[in-house]
């Protein structure tokens, strides 16, 4: 730990991500060697990858954001958080508005976002909308690597660094089944092995993109620690509750994908508190 403790924070962002992205990687590989996935595995997966995104939320990213506050023996200490976590929903909000993208399971003419999208195939609207998924994700492990800058003198940071290793841990885990959630899709839709694995690959490029910004942005203004943890829970809440938990949930695998979810929230919440 205290190896990785002499890297810069952003450096450290940065391999997390790209850890991150290598789990998309590959989550995307049977793609190689089936052609279909069956659907209840696929709700079960999306709905353990809700309840890793759930606790991560929670333990990772909401609790320290309190407890910076309390910390700094703010009265309105809980205000940063709540900001931060409305302001990151709505920032989702807004990208869900503009960015063109296609949920899976959907018809094309359902696709959402700006009217440009009918312009795009549904290949490149499901890769969108797998990639709107993913930027939090790569905002909440930079935030959390980033928060290494904002300790004071003879503040122990190998809690914090266990934190944010227990976090990538938990995002890279849950993306494994979110790769295969795009690539397997799209072989069954007769895209080529290679096709269908590049555009599962590639919607998490944006994962060690984003940490590099979050870990850049928290060290550049320390003081917005717990806005910025705060930011990347709610823009994670937005994708669980308006993707991941419907689309988990309607194929009629309801327990399935619920029990899921509870098996993914205590394993992330396990990985936090065991390495936090």
């Amino acid at each position: 730990m205290n190896a990785l403790l002499s890297f810069h924070p952003a450096l450290l962002a940065l391999f997390a991500g790209l850890f991150t992205w290598l789990c998309t990687i590959i989550g995307s590989a049977p793609v190689f060697l089936f052609k279909q996935v069956n659907r209840k595995f696929l709700d079960a997966m999306m709905g353990f990858a809700a309840g890793v995104m759930i606790a991560a939320s929670f333990w990772s990213l909401l609790e320290p954001s309190l407890e910076f506050g309390k910390a700094n023996g703010d009265t309105y200490y809980w205000l940063p958080t709540l900001i931060g976590f409305l302001l990151g929903g709505g920032f989702l909000r807004l990208v869900d508005f503009v960015v063109p993208h296609l949920h899976l399971n959907k018809p094309i003419e359902e696709a959402e976002g700006l009217p440009i999208k009918k312009g795009l195939s549904k290949s490149m609207l499901l890769f969108l909308a797998i990639t709107i998924h993913n930027l939090p994700e790569g905002l909440a492990v930079g935030v959390a690597f980033g928060a290494l800058a904002t300790l004071g003198d003879g503040i122990d940071a190998i809690p914090v660094l266990m934190s944010a290793i227990g976090l990538t841990l938990g995002i890279g885990l849950q993306n494994m089944p979110e790769g295969a959630a795009l690539s397997m899709p799209l072989r069954a839709e007769g895209k080529s092995r290679l096709s269908a694995f590049l555009y599962g690959s590639f919607s998490a490029i944006v994962e060690p993109i984003g940490a590099v910004i979050g870990a850049l942005f928290v060290i550049s203004m320390t003081s917005i620690l717990p806005y910025a943890l705060a930011f990347a829970a709610g823009a994670m809440i937005f994708v669980v509750v308006e993707e991941l938990i419907p689309e988990s949930q309607s194929n009629g695998n309801t327990d399935l994908s619920t029990l899921s979810l509870m098996l993914g929230f205590a394993l992330m919440m396990v990985l936090d508190v065991a390495f936090g």
